[in-house]
């Protein structure tokens, strides 16, 4: 989206579009899953989850860390991953705050 578009929408509107772009591919979601299920900083064995290749899975990895859900620190020539707690539940309040929006409503359609 244009930078003169976005002056348009509120800060909560943009974060919300940001966590759901980095949420929005099935390999970012199985990245998530991995770190998730290994619950420690984890450094390469990610590649070996996916049957994607070293440069695919660190696109999705930057596009992951650009959003602040996941955490990556370098450890000599490789780089530690882990979720970002904080921000994790920051994606947790947003999306319930969004679905919550909804009340119940007569049949409108």
């Amino acid at each position: 989206m244009g930078t003169t578009k976005t002056e348009n929408f509120t800060q909560q509107q943009l974060r919300l579009a940001q966590l759901a772009k980095a949420l929005g591919h099935p390999a970012r979601i199985a990245i998530l899953e991995f770190l998730i299920r290994k619950n420690e900083c984890i450094c390469g064995d990610i590649v070996d989850e996916l049957p994607l290749s070293q440069s695919t899975v660190s696109q999705h990895l930057k596009e992951l860390k650009d959003a602040g859900i996941i955490k990556g620190e370098i450890s000599g020539v490789k780089t530690c991953y882990c979720i970002n707690e904080k921000v994790w539940k920051e994606v947790q309040l947003l999306i319930n705050i969004f679905f919550d929006s909804l009340s119940e409503r007569n049949n409108c359609c």
